[in-house]
C-alpha cells in the first residue's frame, strides 16, 4: 500500500508545481519600444536642462536600466552633476534625481 501511495503523491505534487494557464507577467520584463525610449530621453534631457540651467543638447545620457515596475535614466551635465530620471512601467516620467 505504502509502494503506489509515493508515485501518486509525487504525480500529485509534480501537476501542481505547474499549473496550466498561470498568466506571465510580461511587463516586467518587456522593454520599451525604440520610440518610447527616446521620447523617455528627451524628456529625461529636458527636466535636467530645466533643473541644471542648462541647454538640453548639453545633457549626456550614460546609461539606462529596469527594475521590476520602473526605469531610470542616468545622465550628466556639462559640469559632471550626475542625476537620474525615473519613469514608471509604461514610460511616464515619474522624477529626476541628483546623486
Amino acid at each position: 500500500m505504502m509502494k503506489s501511495l509515493i508515485p501518486m503523491l509525487l504525480l500529485l505534487v509534480a501537476g501542481c508545481s505547474a499549473a496550466p494557464g498561470t498568466p506571465v507577467q510580461r511587463a516586467q520584463n518587456a522593454r520599451p519600444d525604440p520610440v518610447r525610449s527616446l521620447d523617455m530621453e528627451q524628456l529625461c534631457r529636458q527636466n535636467a536642462a530645466h533643473r541644471y540651467n542648462t541647454a538640453a543638447q548639453k545633457i549626456a545620457v550614460t546609461g539606462f536600466e529596469q527594475f521590476r515596475g520602473s526605469y531610470e535614466m542616468h545622465g550628466m551635465t556639462p559640469r559632471s552633476e550626475a542625476f537620474v530620471c525615473a519613469f514608471d512601467v509604461e514610460g511616464q516620467f515619474l522624477h529626476l534625481s541628483m546623486r
